[in-house]
């Protein structure tokens, strides 16, 4: 039986849940600052984007604006209304509050996160994401989720304990994350309202109980229990925490849920992740308003999602708790390039990613995507980076954890991503996984056959091809290659005519090009 969810009666909290499974390798005795290290006490606050946030919208390609125009006649963005980042980059008016962190070092953009064979379903995608599966295999255990119950293989069977007073992780809502979920429970603590949490009854029907319905019993008196003594604490932490920043707004439910998630860390609580939640980016129509593009339903999203984050971070600052919080956004896919007849746009592939904090290496990760004035309608932005790379630099930079820890966790090519510097900002850095391998492609557009050139120096190098949906088609090499510049033949001639897109990986850069078959 799989119960991945179990609901208190008074909809504050929802319980750890709980599936078929069994653990596996064990690290035991391990508190949960241990978790990270001893002296750590970083906390990682994820957001997520629910329903596909377009990215072109968000984070602007200056220097492709009037292709962008081009395909986006009902959509796009003015120039002169653009907020500047970069010559080359620019923000949706509406995130002045996320630009204000950028340009004090904050914040890093990673650009076209995304991940091989792109999924255009929501919750298939979302499941991917989640469990940072490839769009092949199907995990039941969320990223984090997995993380933990390596370390603490009998949750939740006798936590809270001694050495792990708090919860592991909060969900702000009334559903637990999926990115929390273990072999046999959520690591995960759905909280709508910490300041009017209730004690469960206890169930007193044991006799009643037989069969499968004994283990059903148990599970539920170990999540009442449980539960009970988990909210007892997330209370006093938010009784004795505070907030100090006037930034926040009523009408905005992100940033209320930030400001109860800076409200608990002021508070004491030990709990090492958040997830904060704001839906509404499945935008097929009504993006913007026809009469002016700079307002409209992404518009607002945007507006809420920036001012939470400004609020969030002068909090934390004011607080002088900045240095222990690290914050990423995450969307289960970014909108295709071209806008649709609906003032809208529809499900497509890889989108930009942001970090913030006072320990992030503020800048941007990639390059522009490339906008072309000959996109096909299903066309989406071709993927960069892996979210799963992502995922496992930000355990590798702010959790400590080895790089062969990471590489079993998530079981892809992994690369390794420079996402925080010492707590002392710096100044912006750009492309930092810019175009290493001065790659060039000819002729193009080609026939049957196209010459790829690239240089390199003793490493790993994989470059494959995808189609404009962001189906990985074809694997080109995936070897080690010596020092030098090397020149490859590569045939496409069993392929129809149209876009395609080459990418090219080493162990710490990448590089993608538009390629068009005649």
């Amino acid at each position: 039986m799989k119960r991945r969810s179990f609901i208190k009666g008074s909809s504050l909290i929802v319980a750890p849940s709980l599936v078929g499974g069994v653990p596996f390798s064990s690290v035991n005795n391990l508190t949960l600052n241990s978790l990270i290290n001893d002296d750590s006490d970083r906390v990682l606050v994820l957001v997520q984007l629910n329903g596909g946030n377009d990215g072109l919208n968000m984070v602007i390609p200056l220097d492709q604006f009037d292709n962008l125009a081009a395909v986006r006649p009902n959509l796009y963005i003015p120039e002169d209304k653009i907020l500047n980042v970069t010559d080359n980059i620019g923000f949706h008016p509406n995130m002045e509050g996320v630009k204000s962190i950028y340009d004090e070092a904050k914040l890093k953009i990673i650009q076209s996160v995304g991940y091989p064979n792109q999924n255009r379903s929501h919750f298939r995608s979302t499941d991917i994401w989640h469990t940072a599966s490839s769009a092949e295999e199907y995990l039941t255990t969320g990223w984090i989720g997995r993380y933990l119950d390596s370390k603490f293989p009998n949750y939740p069977e006798d936590y809270p304990n001694e050495d792990c007073p708090h919860p592991f992780a909060l969900t702000m809502g009334r559903q637990v994350s999926e990115t929390c979920q273990g072999f046999s429970s959520n690591f995960s603590m759905a909280v709508a309202d910490p300041a009017d949490i209730s004690q469960l009854n206890f169930p007193l029907n044991n006799e009643l109980a037989s069969g499968c319905s004994i283990d059903n019993l148990d599970f539920l008196k170990t999540s009442i229990q449980q539960t009970n003594e988990y909210g007892d604490v997330v209370l006093d932490s938010y009784n004795q925490g505070n907030n100090l920043s006037s930034k926040y707004a009523d009408d905005n439910d992100l940033a209320i849920q930030l400001k109860t998630v800076a409200r608990l860390i002021s508070g004491g609580l030990q709990t090492k992740i958040y997830v904060v939640n704001l839906g509404g980016f499945d935008t097929h129509a009504g993006q913007v308003q026809a009469e002016d593009t700079t307002i409209g339903i992404h518009a607002n999203l945007l507006r809420y999602l920036s001012d939470a984050i400004c609020a969030f971070q002068d909090d934390l600052t004011l607080m002088e708790l900045d240095s222990r919080v690290l914050g990423m956004t995450y969307s289960e896919f970014g909108r295709r390039i071209r806008s649709n007849n609906s003032l809208g746009t529809d499900h497509g592939t890889a989108a930009p990613l942001i970090l913030f904090g006072s320990c992030v290496q503020g800048g941007i990760i990639g390059e522009n995507p490339t906008i072309s004035i000959d996109a096909a309608q299903n066309e989406g932005v071709p993927m960069q980076v892996d979210f799963r790379s992502v995922y496992g630099s930000v355990l590798m930079d702010w959790f400590e954890i080895e790089e062969t820890e990471v590489q079993d966790l998530f079981a892809h090519d992994f690369q390794y991503i420079p996402i925080t510097n010492a707590c002392e900002p710096i100044s912006n850095t750009e492309d930092q996984l810019s175009d290493q391998f001065a790659l060039k492609v000819y002729p193009n557009p080609f026939n049957q056959k196209f010459n790829l050139e690239f240089s390199t120096n003793d490493d790993w190098i994989k470059i494959s091809i995808y189609n404009t949906l962001g189906q990985e088609l074809k694997v080109i090499t995936n070897q080690n290659f010596n020092a030098g510049e090397h020149y490859l033949t590569v045939d496409l001639q069993n392929y129809p005519s149209g876009a395609y897109f080459i990418r090219l990986q080493s162990r710490d850069a990448q590089k993608t090009l538009r390629v068009n078959k005649k």
